[in-house]
């Protein structure tokens, strides 16, 4: 007798238990709710006033989040070490940057139907592969499908050829090292090593606006939260199963009749793609976008957010993006030469001695006042 396929709702809620519900429920009420409470209706003298710089800060933070967990898909689960997922981030920065730029206007220093900066370089027209970026929908697209497209390409031909390891973790440094480079170029026609800045609108409202600003963080919020349950259910399915047996042993996986190469290659994808959306969340309430947020050393650090936070787990990179982050903050204003030594030092003792990052700390405390209990 033929089994009956399990609905796919079913299937999802059936991956998140009652628990995870409750946090991201929370979560959202705190982001949707609580924060624009306190932004718009608290006087900004009080104690509880939540400021617009707070507002960008959390809402960029977010954006890295969402980088992280995707991290976490390839690392975590399939164990496949980026280190240039920087260029997927960035180029749906670029793409949703593109539009951004088209909707200045005649707003801008020049007021020319064309960029600032290729008005101050002489360009007579706008390049091909600008065409429809005045279209929100188009760009939108474009936000998913191009780091799709350079994520499949790479990814094929990479893991067709069963390169893996550190090999890997270099040839994807020196890509995303080749794509800083050639958008530094002012030739290429995305603003050299100035970027994308100065954006005025968004689909019509002020880009700088406190309610613009809120709903971008509302987004964002909703983006990470949708991020979560989906890698939730993915992991949890069947082909999460095979990624994670694929981690674990990849000889053996062929051994019993599957090909590595497609599944890799779906989550690599996969992976490109949701840091593409975080790129096109975080271009407009930072303000800027320029070639070095492809540096190899951003997408480095990318990966100590997920050896921070815990890989493996999906809510340890989340916390790992805001501690990192909210530390990496505090330390380039008090103490700005000592940032980087401090980043060293905190990779180096989780490597040591937290292998399994905060996230397996805190279970390993758990076991141990559990076990205690018992006795």
């Amino acid at each position: 007798m033929n089994r009956q396929r399990t609905p796919y709702t079913i299937r999802l809620l059936s991956a998140i238990t009652p628990g995870h519900w409750i946090a991201l429920s929370i979560f959202l009420a705190i982001a949707l709710i609580a924060v624009p409470m306190l932004n718009l209706s608290v006087p900004p003298d009080s104690a509880f006033h939540v400021s617009a710089y707070a507002i960008t800060l959390i809402g960029k933070i977010m954006c890295y989040a969402m980088v992280a967990v995707a991290m976490d898909l390839i690392w975590g689960y399939s164990g496949i070490l980026s280190l240039g997922h920087g260029l997927f981030f960035a180029l749906g920065g670029y793409c949703f940057g593109m539009y951004l730029m088209r909707q200045i206007g005649h707003d801008g220093s020049y007021q020319s139907d064309l960029p600032d900066f290729m008005v101050f370089l002489d360009w007579k027209e706008l390049p091909w592969y600008w065409m429809g970026s005045e279209n929100f929908l188009w760009v939108a697209l474009l936000v998913v499908v191009v780091p799709a497209i350079v994520a499949f390409v790479f990814g094929y031909f990479a893991f067709r050829s069963r390169i893996k390891g550190v090999y890997f973790s270099i040839i994807t440094q020196a890509l995303t090292y080749a794509a800083m480079l050639l958008f530094f170029r002012n030739e290429t026609g995305f603003g050299g090593n100035n970027g994308f800045t100065d954006f005025k609108r968004i689909l019509g409202y002020s880009i700088t606006a406190p309610e613009t600003r809120l709903v971008l963080f509302g987004l964002t919020a909703l983006a990470l939260a949708g991020t979560l349950v989906f890698a939730r259910w993915l992991t949890t399915s069947k082909f999460g199963r095979v990624l994670t047996a694929i981690r674990d042993a990849e000889s053996r996986v062929m051994f019993i009749g599957y090909n590595p190469l497609w599944y890799k290659l779906a989550i690599w994808t996969i992976s490109a793609i949701l840091c593409g959306i975080a790129g096109a969340l975080y271009v407009p309430q930072v303000g800027i976008i320029n070639p070095s947020e492809m540096s190899p050393g951003n997408s480095i650090e990318i990966a100590i957010w997920v050896a921070v936070g815990g890989r493996g787990t999906l809510i340890g990179p989340v916390i790992g993006a805001f501690v990192v982050n909210l530390a990496k903050s505090w330390f380039t204003v008090s103490f700005p030469e000592y940032w980087l030594f401090f980043l060293g030092l905190l990779f180096i003792v989780v490597t040591l001695m937290l292998p399994k990052g905060l996230v397996g700390l805190w279970q390993t405390l758990r076991e141990k006042r559990a076990a205690q209990g018992a006795k």
